[in-house]
């Protein structure tokens, strides 16, 4: 639903409002499962980096895409629509 700019202001300076007026109740939380969310999710994108620059490297030494496929637990075809991009653009 498109919004105009006036209206983006307005939600923003009312969310300005809140944050400036809320008040914390006091409890004090343990971030450690917050630490551990964050960390896997590095974790992931530097095994998603890695995945990816495996697969451009296997294409480039031709590998076939039912190959690589087999390697990720997909068909070829899933695979070639999932990293061709990067293949194509390296």
């Amino acid at each position: 639903m498109p919004r105009t700019a006036q209206e983006i202001l307005d939600h923003a300076d009312e969310l300005a409002a809140r944050f400036e007026a809320h008040e914390p109740d006091g409890e004090v939380h343990d971030a450690t499962e917050l630490r551990l969310v964050r960390e896997a999710f590095l974790a992931r994108a530097d095994a998603e980096r890695a995945l990816g620059d495996a697969v451009v490297h296997a294409r480039r030494n031709g590998h076939t895409w039912a190959s690589i496929g087999a390697m990720v637990g997909t068909s070829g075809e899933a695979a070639r629509q999932r990293y061709g991009q990067s293949v194509n653009a390296g």
